[in-house]
Parts: C-alpha cells; sequence; structure tokens
C-alpha cells in the first residue's frame, strides 16, 4: 500500500464519518423515529469505525489492514440499510459508504 492510498483512504473514511454522523443526526429529525432505528444504530457504528480506522492507519498500526477489513463490512452493512429509505441524507450516506468500503477493502488487500 502506498502513501498515496493511505492517504485515500484516510480521507473517505474521515468523510464516511462525517455524512454517517449527520445521516444519524437528521435521522433523529424524521417524524417515525422507530422506523429509522437500524439506520440510527448503523451510522453511529459506521462514523465511529471510520474514525478507529483513520487513526490506525495514522499511527501506522500493525493491525490497520484489519481493522479496514472490519471498517469495509460496517460501511458496506450501513450503506445497504441506508440505501433502503428514500430520504436525501440516507441515499447520501448509502453513497459515501460504499465508496468507503471499497478503499477499506483495497487497504486490507
Amino acid at each position: 500500500m502506498t502513501k498515496e492510498q493511505m492517504r485515500e483512504c484516510i480521507d473517505e473514511c474521515l468523510k464516511c464519518m462525517e455524512v454517517c454522523n449527520n445521516c444519524y443526526d437528521a435521522c433523529l429529525q424524521e417524524e417515525d423515529v422507530a422506523m429509522m432505528r437500524d439506520c440510527i444504530r448503523l451510522d453511529r457504528m459506521c462514523a465511529d469505525m471510520c474514525e478507529f480506522a483513520a487513526r490506525a492507519m495514522t499511527q501506522n498500526s500493525p493491525y490497520a489492514a484489519q481493522i479496514c477489513a472490519l471498517c469495509a463490512q460496517i460501511c458496506e452493512d450501513c450503506g445497504n440499510e441506508c440505501a433502503k429509505h428514500d430520504m436525501e441524507h440516507c441515499q447520501r450516506c448509502a453513497e459515501q459508504c460504499k465508496r468507503c468500503a471499497e478503499v477499506c477493502r483495497k487497504m486490507a488487500a
């Protein structure tokens, strides 16, 4: 993994963290918050994992590849859940999660 590829992964993780946090907050404002329960839960988990993955990479952790592999799985799950909802914030989150999952998978390889 080159420094440029790692930088791209860190950037995508940080973008994903931000988008998931925005989605989480917007979901809490929806009329039927109970319907958004899984989305909210995964948004929080994904944001936290993306932050952790970015931190692991910046610290040159020997576990960065494994952390990125788990991050990719959580991003994929979050993206799939968000894609089920028509709200713009969920669709934006689904797109970023899928992008982040793809980059994290490359980092983990």
